[in-house]
């Protein structure tokens, strides 16, 4: 079933989420909810608050750099990740324009390590280290940060945010126009 979405203004997309404790039938649930939510979407990461679920769980769906051809991208496979953690961070940097599900239509260059190494659980329940590099790597640390109550507009520099903001408020507005319609209803 696809998953309603929490959109900028709505305060579990900065909360701090709790860890899972129990890989259950509701958590698989989620996860297969989550997959058709990011298909209809066509993004390449979810994370759990982003469907209003404050738990320390992510997906991304990635695309990659073809090592045999730089300048062309091959689909990413699916990864699911429950309780991450980076361990490890390149000082090596890369920028990508990045968008978010949550902020619709509003984009920003962020930059971040190049190459990260990441230790967290899968959905059988085994616990997986692995190295990402380049745009998956900004996607799983993007998505890394939503379990963490922060977003990729907190990641722009200054100006290039003081230039989103009218869009931001915007979005902002019509989230608290939304929540105030909700409840008189």
């Amino acid at each position: 079933m696809k998953l309603p979405l929490a959109y900028y203004g709505d305060p579990i997309l900065r909360q701090k989420c709790n860890k899972v404790t129990e890989i259950n039938q509701d958590i698989h649930q989620l996860v297969n909810d989550m997959i058709e939510t990011l298909e209809a979407q066509k993004g390449v990461g979810l994370a759990a608050p982003q469907v209003k679920h404050p738990i320390a769980l992510f997906m991304t769906f990635a695309p990659k750099k073809d090592e045999s051809n730089p300048e062309k991208w091959i689909p990413g496979e699916l990864k699911i990740f429950i309780n991450p953690k980076i361990i490890s961070y390149s000082e090596d940097t890369s920028t990508y324009a990045q968008g978010c599900l949550s902020i619709p239509k509003v984009y920003g260059d962020v930059t971040r390590p190049f190459r990260i190494v990441v230790t967290a659980t899968d959905l059988k329940g085994n616990e997986f280290t692995e190295e990402f590099t380049d745009f998956e790597a900004q996607a799983i640390m993007h998505e890394n940060d939503h379990i963490n109550g922060v977003l990729f507009i907190d990641r722009l520099d200054p100006k290039e945010k003081k230039k989103l903001e009218p869009q931001l408020r915007e979005l902002k507005k019509n989230y608290d126009m939304k929540q105030k319609f909700q409840s008189k209803s």
